[in-house]
């Protein structure tokens, strides 16, 4: 169980430190802003769409 622990806490720290020093190309982005959560205030009315308006980017 202990061999476990610590092989854990080595792969998370390995990973902290390679997200803070290496410096990769981002593969993903998660705020989108062609999503309608990000036109609408927090937290949104309720109910105000019937159904989910389409959002086109010109």
């Amino acid at each position: 169980g202990s061999m476990i622990s610590t092989f854990s806490i080595m792969m998370l720290i390995y990973t902290i430190w390679n997200s803070f020093f290496l410096k990769k190309k981002l593969i993903f982005k998660l705020n989108l802003n062609n999503s309608i959560e990000w036109i609408h205030n927090m937290p949104p009315i309720e109910h105000s769409y019937s159904e989910l308006p389409l959002i086109i980017k010109y």
